[in-house]
Formats: structure tokens, C-alpha cells, sequence
């Protein structure tokens, strides 16, 4: 592995470090983690305008093609961004779903009038979108999605529901998974739409979360019509197209949040140890579990400098982007349980001008959960890893071979 830029990255990053300084407020606290300082229309605002700016300098689309408004420069470079933009306050969040995830699913599949419709506008940051994918009875089984869709003519009418839909409320259109054919395996009965979020029929209700925020919402379809023109890929072809989205969900939802390690060693130093002699730190227990969680950190730190190095070299990393997730939606909140174990009856305060680094301990508690479902549960992932990359043989599936309208509902 290389750990080193080359002169051209040299180069990009400088480029990439000037843009920020002159944009966005350096993070210079460990409070600011929590990004705490703009909330629902103004955070929104505040981050179309970023986004329009980090399109008009280039650094919107690194690597898309130059047709579809990025650069064509290879995904090394956009890592390299991300690493940059980690550093600074940048309020980026509400489009990271739609040009991380559906946009590069648009331009796979969509017509070249679907492209020249979306692509720049998503781009630029005027508009905004969303994936509905989960269901009720449909989350880690996303190929069981129940949301029906009837062809009359040149429109699909859709009728359903879709649920944990990150960003649906303030969200322009988004990719909608369907059932199509209900006649066949689950799998190969589902088809791939783009819905206008403000469509008559179209229903989002927030979904108020422990943590006090309302990120995900519960999407219902009343006889919503979309035309043909806006599907993706073939009817019945949607899983392909899913994966697609897929593989750059988990790629995207892998990286690491809220405090780390670093921040409850800082903590540690300042916190009573629970035998009360003396701080946290000095505690035998508490070093374990910290030692644990550098080496954990440090692990991750290096499978992805191999997947950096893969970029470089121009290669697509693999299924071991999801030991990310795995690694640290689990390691968040064995963190912030902890930390929050340490104030004793203190910990139930969340208030963040009374609690360690603004509440941010309590925040990545709420949070955590939710991040070890998003983009494939714990188990999901275990087994993605156990069957392509360690080559251990699939789970057994009850439903191979079965019409998807034939399976058990359990009504």
C-alpha cells in the first residue's frame, strides 16, 4: 500500500484545501462534530448554496463523466475531496443520498432525456432527492417490497408504502422500487421508477425519532402516476438496478461518526473512574475497552488505505467495503454507551450546554441504532462478507423458486 499522493493528487488536494478555506468554517472543536449550529431551513439553505458553489469550481461530480457536468477523474480523487472536507464545517449532508446513491443509478440506467433532465439540476444542488427502497415488511429483505405498481397505458400507477425514507421531506423526486409482476421469483418481479416527491398521491410523514430529530420519514402512494419514460432499466429488471444503488450505499454509510476513540480518551482524562480513585483513565476496565477500540480503528484505518490504494490504480473495491459499517456503527455506540455509563446519574443529562462536548455522546447513542440498519443490518453484511469475501457457502433460502404473489404473508 501507498500511502503517499502522487503530484497530480498533490496537486488536486492543495486545490481542494483552498476551495474549503475560502467556503466553509475550519472544524475547530469537538463539539463541532455535532454540526449543531444550523438546523431545518436554514442548514438547507446553507448547504444548496455550498453545493452550488462546490459545482460551479468542480468539485461536484469528481468523477463523473465531463458529459454529465463532473470532472472524469478517477475515484481516488474523490476520496481525496472527502478526506479535506472532513475537516471543515461543511454542511454537505442533504445531497450525499442523492448524488452518492441515486444520481450514478440515474445516469446507468436513465435515457439520455431522463439525464439532461436531472443530472445537472441534482448536481448543482437544485434539486434534491431521496431513495425508497424499505418497507414495513421489507427492510433487509428489500427484494420483498410490496409496493405495487399497475401499467394503464404509458403510466405506472402506484399504490404502497415505504418507510425509514432518509430526507423524503425536504426532497424534490427520488428512485422508487416496485412490484411489477408479482407472477415470478421476488427477485425478478420488481422494476425501477423516479417519482416527483410532489406528485399528487405522494404522502411523507416524518418519523420523530428517540434522538428528538425527524431525518426519516414514512412515504405512502395513493393511485400516484409516473410515466414510462421515467423508469430505470427494464420492468421486472429493478433488483439489478437496485444493487447498483445498493453497493453505493454501503460504500457511503461505512465511514466513521460521532466521537471516536480520541474524543472519549479526552474525556476519560477529565471523568472520575467508577471505583473513585481517581479518573477514568487510570481505570484498568476502561483501558481495555480502549485499547480495544484503537485496534479496531487502526484496522479499519487500513483496509481503507487498501481500498484507497485500489482507487488509485484504477480497480472497483470489492464486498470488503462493508467491514466499515460493521466495524463502526457498533464501535459508536459501545463509545457513547460507555461514556454515558461514566456520568453515572449525570448521564441522563443531554442538554448540550451542560453535557461532555456538547451532548455529543448522547446524540451518537440515538443515532447508532439507527446507523446499524441503514444500508444492510449487522447480519446482513456478516453474510455478505462470509459468502464473497471469505468464500463461505450462502444461507439457505425458502423462498427460491416460489411466485412472489405464493410466498406466506403471515396474515
Amino acid at each position: 500500500m501507498d500511502f503517499n499522493d502522487t503530484p497530480e493528487e498533490a496537486t488536486f488536494r492543495a486545490e481542494a484545501r483552498a476551495f474549503l478555506e475560502a467556503n466553509c468554517k475550519p472544524k475547530v472543536a469537538e463539539k463541532d462534530r455535532m454540526n449543531r449550529s444550523l438546523r431545518g431551513v436554514d442548514y438547507l439553505k446553507a448547504a444548496k448554496a455550498y453545493q452550488k458553489k462546490k459545482a460551479e469550481s468542480g468539485f461536484a461530480g469528481i468523477t463523473w463523466a465531463k458529459e454529465h457536468g463532473g470532472r472524469g477523474l478517477p475515484p481516488i480523487y474523490s476520496v481525496i475531496f472527502g478526506q479535506e472536507e472532513a475537516k471543515f464545517e461543511a454542511p454537505a449532508a442533504p445531497f450525499a443520498i442523492g448524488l452518492g446513491m441515486c444520481l450514478p443509478t440515474v445516469i446507468a440506467f436513465g435515457s439520455e432525456e431522463i439525464k439532461q433532465r436531472y443530472v445537472a439540476k441534482a448536481l448543482s444542488g437544485e434539486e434534491i432527492w431521496c431513495q425508497l427502497f424499505s418497507e414495513p415488511g421489507a427492510g433487509s429483505d428489500v427484494a420483498a417490497s410490496k409496493t405495487k405498481a399497475v401499467k394503464e397505458g404509458d403510466d405506472w400507477v402506484v399504490n404502497g408504502q415505504k418507510v425509514w425514507t432518509t430526507g423524503a421531506h425536504f426532497s424534490d423526486f427520488g428512485i422508487l422500487l416496485v412490484r411489477t409482476n408479482p407472477d415470478v421469483e421476488k427477485h425478478k418481479g420488481l422494476t425501477m421508477l423516479i417519482v416527483d416527491m410532489k406528485a399528487p398521491g405522494v404522502d411523507v410523514r416524518p418519523i420523530h425519532q428517540a434522538s428528538g430529530g425527524s431525518d426519516f420519514n414514512e412515504v405512502y402512494f395513493t393511485d400516484v402516476r409516473i410515466r414510462d419514460d421515467h423508469r430505470l432499466g427494464e420492468p421486472g429488471q429493478g433488483w439489478g438496478v437496485a444493487l447498483v444503488t445498493l453497493m453505493n450505499e454501503r460504500l457511503a454509510v461505512g465511514g466513521s461518526y460521532g466521537p471516536d476513540y480520541k474524543e472519549i480518551m479526552n474525556f476519560a482524562r477529565a471523568a472520575s473512574s467508577p471505583t473513585g480513585e481517581g479518573s477514568l483513565m487510570q481505570n484498568e476496565a476502561f483501558r481495555q475497552k480502549l485499547a480495544d477500540w484503537i485496534v479496531r480503528a487502526e484496522g479499519y484505518k487500513l483496509a481503507k488505505f487498501r481500498t484507497m490504494t485500489a482507487l488509485s490504480k484504477g480497480q472497483t473495491p470489492g464486498p470488503e467495503s462493508s467491514i466499515g459499517k460493521v466495524i463502526n456503527a457498533n464501535q459508536m455506540m459501545d463509545i457513547a454507551n460507555t461514556a454515558i455509563e461514566a456520568l453515572d446519574h449525570f448521564g441522563i443529562i443531554d442538554d448540550p450546554a451542560l453535557a461532555p462536548i456538547d451532548g455529543a455522546f448522547h446524540q451518537s447513542y440515538m443515532f447508532a441504532p439507527g446507523l446499524r440498519i441503514a444500508g444492510g443490518t449487522d447480519e446482513i453484511l456478516k453474510n455478505i462478507l462470509a459468502e464473497r469475501v471469505l468464500g463461505l457457502p450462502q444461507d439457505q433460502r425458502a423462498d427460491k423458486g416460489i411466485a412472489f404473489k405464493d410466498l406466506p404473508s403471515g396474515r
